[in-house]
């Protein structure tokens, strides 16, 4: 195969992947955008859940949890590549974290990042994380059947969980979910009147945190992620796009030569022709 022929071949291979980082470029931003909406939703919800049980645990203290006798840390990841140095960023803010006792057992989201931990004695499962915005309600089930296996295995409500992950800003944070921080001070002077038994009350009412707690890190970290595959491809991109730009002069000049060459092969014949006719 001629010089130009293989470039032609790796021009059009180039250009076949560029369409396809253009897609994934494409699908990226469109859930960045959705993630957003959801994201500014399951804020307001989660803050609103956090102000009911501030006021709660201050007329009721009696329900807030005893020292915990197990300790879980949640951490969410990526389940697809081309987002750079993601799940790195993860675990380095897992090594920096102080020690503490007893020592955390982890709970792993993102099947990339769950590989990079798989050789840990200490992880108690590693589930598969969303790719859109649309599986987070699947792997939120899957992730809160996770949770209270593993909650029952540490004494049940005795148990502190806390949560690693890129927040909707894109950087590794530490949110501690169990047990809830003391009460801030109440918003009213007269305790709530209830329906149920204090205890019942609780339990519920930490039922729908949990739940609004772990959409608000998966939809985060989900929009986090795409954000840095957004970036990645883009840079990704301008080099392909480089790169191309550079083998088309470069197949464009051989095209030149060739035809070069071509023209002067015909002239050739033509003054070989002439030199005949004049012998």
């Amino acid at each position: 195969m001629t010089g130009r022929g293989e470039i032609e071949q790796r021009f059009q291979r180039l250009r076949e992947i560029s369409g396809i980082m253009t897609a994934m470029k494409s699908l990226s931003l469109v859930e960045t955008r959705k993630l957003a909406r959801f994201i500014g939703h399951q804020q307001r919800m989660l803050a609103n859940i956090e102000a009911t049980a501030a006021d709660f645990l201050h007329f009721f203290p009696a329900q807030i949890a005893a020292k915990p006798e197990g300790t879980i840390l949640l951490m969410v990841g990526s389940e697809r590549g081309f987002c750079g140095n993601f799940d790195e960023r993860i675990l380095a803010a897992l090594q920096e974290l102080p020690p503490s006792e007893p020592a955390p057992r982890l709970l792993v989201v993102g099947r990339r990042l769950g590989a990079k931990l798989e050789a840990r004695p200490d992880v108690l499962a590693s589930l598969d994380g969303p790719t859109v915005t649309e599986d987070v309600p699947a792997v939120l089930d899957r992730l809160m059947d996770a949770v209270y296996e593993a909650r029952q295995r540490f004494a049940g409500a005795g148990v502190a969980l806390s949560a690693l992950a890129h927040d909707a800003e894109g950087e590794p944070r530490l949110k501690r979910l169990l047990p809830l921080s003391p009460p801030a001070p109440p918003r009213f002077g007269h305790p709530p009147r209830l329906q149920l038994a204090p205890a019942e009350f609780f339990h519920q009412l930490m039922d729908h945190y949990l739940l609004a707690a772990m959409y608000g890190l998966l939809y985060g970290s989900l929009a986090a992620e795409n954000r840095r595959r957004l970036e990645h491809m883009e840079h990704a991109l301008h080099r392909l796009d480089e790169t191309i730009a550079r083998l088309a002069i470069k197949r464009n000049a051989l095209r030149q030569e060739e035809i070069v060459e071509e023209i002067e092969v015909i002239l050739s014949s033509e003054q070989a022709f002439a030199d005949r006719r004049k012998s």
